[in-house]
């Protein structure tokens, strides 16, 4: 889509849309995005600043959340795209943005309590950046950090083995120290927590390969491949492909067999798919 067209859209709309290149890991289209959400609330907020200077009655502009929610999230989702490319300097300065929202005037209630989540996600964010750019001394804090933050343990455990992979570091005293709650992790249903657990089981799998851990490693691998099929993410699914293709000589019969049934399904569903495309064009009367 184009930058002009992004431009003429809701904010919502607008936030719907990165949203969605954020699930499909389109980071440059992300940071794009975001800057164009950007763009749009701060000239919404200039013209309200503008009327009331001028004592001018405020223009209304239909939002669903409050004005600094879009100023807190263009800063948000343009740092998560420059962590996952590795750019981490960059995200650094993405979170400084959003950690201190409170510039803004005639905050609310309501308002100050957005600013108080972003400053939370802000500073177990840059927890995040700080270890994935190699400060792995700060993990024992890290830890501590989301023994007190429970819902942020599926996250944290993501950048956790990162690092682990990153730094060649032993980290199963960690996933020990959370095993109550990774149980949990097969119960969640939302899409982004479901995202966090495809990249759990990745990166997990990868871990267990590296030490060893071959059949340990395979049953993540057929994880993550269904939770990949289950979000719609080819671009994942062909990575766990890629990754149990790797480790075939290690998989059991029932393994091959289940991963064998999970490539048959969405090959069958991309027939489907082509087959209806294929019907809607030829019965098309334009």
């Amino acid at each position: 889509m184009q930058e002009d067209i992004l431009k003429s859209l809701k904010p919502d709309v607008i936030v719907q849309l990165l949203k969605m290149a954020y699930s499909f890991e389109s980071w440059t289209q992300v940071k794009t995005t975001s800057g164009i959400l950007y763009s749009r609330v701060q000239r919404i907020y200039e013209e309200r600043q503008y009327h009331k200077a001028m004592k001018l009655p405020i223009p209304h502009v239909n939002l669903e959340r409050p004005l600094v929610y879009y100023f807190g999230l263009s800063h948000l989702m343009c740092g998560m795209a420059h962590q996952n490319q590795g750019a981490y300097e960059q995200a650094r300065e993405c979170i400084y943005k959003y950690a201190e929202l409170g510039w803004m005037e005639d905050l609310e209630e309501e308002d100050n309590q957005v600013v108080e989540e972003f400053r939370f996600l802000a500073k177990t964010n840059l927890y995040a950046v700080d270890i994935l750019s190699g400060n792995i001394e700060l993990i024992e804090e890290y830890v501590a950090f989301l023994q007190d933050n429970l819902e942020e343990i599926l996250p944290g455990l993501n950048t956790i083995l990162q690092a682990a992979l990153m730094y060649h570091l032993d980290v199963a005293d960690i996933l020990h120290t959370f095993a109550e709650q990774i149980d949990e992790f097969e119960s969640y249903e939302d899409a982004e927590n479901i995202s966090y657990y495809y990249s759990y089981c990745y990166h997990l799998a990868l871990y267990y390969r590296k030490y060893g851990r071959l059949q340990d490693a395979v049953g993540l691998t057929v994880r993550a491949m269904q939770l990949a099929d289950q979000s719609g993410n080819d671009r994942n699914f062909k990575k766990c492909t890629a990754l149990f293709e790797s480790l075939r000589g290690s998989a059991t019969a029932e393994q091959i067999s289940e991963y064998r049934q999970i490539v048959m399904q969405s090959l069958d569903e991309y027939e489907t798919n082509r087959d209806f495309i294929v019907k809607s064009v030829k019965n098309d009367p334009l």
